[in-house]
């Protein structure tokens, strides 16, 4: 990949800050991949593509990045669960057999699994010796008779972020308008419904969260095209050029992909979030005014006004039960303001919110969301955390899995939101779904047992009144223990 081209991903001319004239997107510095590398973000971005074989061109040890550790979900094919490597070992980097050993790997998997498609990535040490990973790729498809797919995105080119883009820039370059789609579905109850098709970018379907939302665009009218890339397919992504609208999920990891259809095939895009009872409406108004159709404008509006009646419903009890609560957000990107509305939608007040791999525009939509004063958290450890949920005393920890054990320890309630959950919280549906486990994590009876003193710090009770010791009454009370608070402050 060429230093211009790797720059032009970074300026992305579609992210507001660029336009003020300074770049807003962090420059990668080579060697420094915490939190990812390009590789990590660019498999991230394409191993939802569930009927493809995945070959990372590399040590095994690369194989194990992110393979199969994003919560992504399939309807069908599961050959994306299969991890797949070169498996090259020092040997074969000092006699120059990468090449070699990369061609009969992509035989294997074609006599093996007869995937749709093949997409190799380049690691670091395969990128440092040189290893011509298109020119294999490309005599590989002419020998077997299968698109082989070359995604140029070694570890040292940068963050996470910039594989995202290099995957969806390496989507736009080998696979998007590769064929036509269907002819749409007729449906027999409604021969007349006019089907707009359309197209979902950063949607990965996290828990089989794309799932809650398909029923919608389905009474819609809305035929799903692609969701690049959560429960896709590789024929699917050919037909992305055929969208009508395009919808940036959650995410403006490939916001170079909504930019470039729009700029060769005129589809217009907007970014939206399908977290949140407002967040939903709106993404589906959305849709309903670039496609500039008033049957389909009546029809999004009649589904909202029924769908936003029965939440208020079904979310009642839940609300009840959740009003008041005080909730500490830890997690990055566009989820910094995005759950933070469907927070609000529940009654939760949020103290703060991580930013850590959040943008400018990210930034601002928080503040619309909590207020000027809004206290964000840039790089929150273990112990950050816990003095922020002490401070604002809050009720629970609402962040990503590597911090579930900080919270547990602190005897502090925690729901995962990061791509490990078990439960997809998107759409009118996910809605109800947050609430349910909200109210299970801050109601659930081993709290009450686990700050209760233990039997040999209380101080002997009075009979009469039954009082413990004041110490053991803050521990209790206090959902943060006192004695982590004493370790952390002896350590320094």
């Amino acid at each position: 990949m060429k230093s211009s081209d790797l720059a032009a991903l970074l300026d992305e001319p579609a992210c507001d800050h660029n336009l003020k004239g300074k770049t807003g997107c962090a420059r990668p510095t080579p060697g420094a991949t915490a939190g990812g590398c390009t590789f990590d973000g660019a498999q991230i971005a394409l191993l939802p593509i569930a009927d493809v074989a995945h070959i990372v061109h590399g040590p095994s040890g690369c194989a194990g990045s992110s393979w199969d550790n994003r919560g992504a979900r399939s309807s069908g094919p599961t050959l994306y669960k299969l991890g797949m490597t070169t498996d090259l070992s020092e040997q074969d980097v000092i006699m120059g057999r990468g090449e070699k050993r990369l061609f009969h790997a992509i035989k294997q998997a074609v006599d093996r699994y007869s995937p749709a498609a093949v997409f190799v990535y380049s690691t670091c040490v395969t990128a440092l010796i040189g290893d011509d990973l298109e020119a294999t790729c490309k005599a590989a498809a002419a020998r077997w008779g299968v698109p082989v797919i070359p995604v140029d995105a070694a570890g040292f080119y940068g963050n996470k972020n910039l594989g995202n883009r290099l995957a969806g820039e390496t989507m736009l370059k080998h696979v998007v308008g590769g064929r036509e789609p269907e002819p749409p579905p007729v449906d027999p109850a409604r021969p007349d419904l006019r089907v707009h098709d359309i197209a979902l970018i950063g949607e990965y379907n996290i828990a089989g969260e794309f799932w809650n939302t398909l029923p919608l665009f389905d009474e819609l009218g809305l035929r799903v095209l692609c969701a690049l890339s959560g429960d896709a397919r590789f024929r699917e992504v050919q037909t992305l050029h055929r969208a009508e609208a395009t919808m940036v999920v959650c995410s403006r990891a490939m916001l170079n992909v909504a930019r470039k259809l729009n700029d060769s095939y005129g589809i217009p895009w907007f970014e939206g979030s399908f977290y949140g009872i407002r967040d939903v409406s709106a993404a589906l108004r959305d849709f309903a005014r670039l496609l500039d159709d008033s049957e389909l404008t009546a029809r999004a509006g009649a589904l909202i006004a029924r769908e936003e009646a029965r939440l208020a419903a079904e979310l009642a009890p839940w609300r009840e039960r959740l009003r008041d609560k005080r909730a500490l957000l830890y997690t990055g990107g566009v989820k910094s303001w995005s759950m933070v509305a469907a927070l609000q939608d529940l009654g939760i007040h949020v103290v703060a919110t991580g930013t850590k791999k959040s943008t400018e525009e990210d930034k601002a939509r928080i503040r619309a969301l909590m207020g000027e004063d809004a206290q964000m958290i840039e790089d929150g450890n273990a112990r950050q955390l816990l003095n922020l949920a002490r401070e604002h005393r809050a009720d629970i920890l609402i962040a990503g899995g590597r911090n579930q054990y900080t919270a547990l320890k602190a005897r502090l309630p925690f729901l995962d939101v990061n791509q490990e959950r078990e439960h997809g919280y998107a759409g009118y549906q996910g809605m109800i779904t947050l609430a349910r486990q909200l109210t299970r994590a801050l109601e659930n009876p081993v709290w009450d047992a686990v700050r209760r003193p233990a039997p040999w710090r209380a101080s002997p009770a009075s009979p009469a009144s039954g009082a413990v010791s004041e110490t053991a009454a803050v521990a209790a009370a206090d959902p943060i223990p006192q004695r982590l608070n004493e370790r952390e402050r002896a350590h320094g």
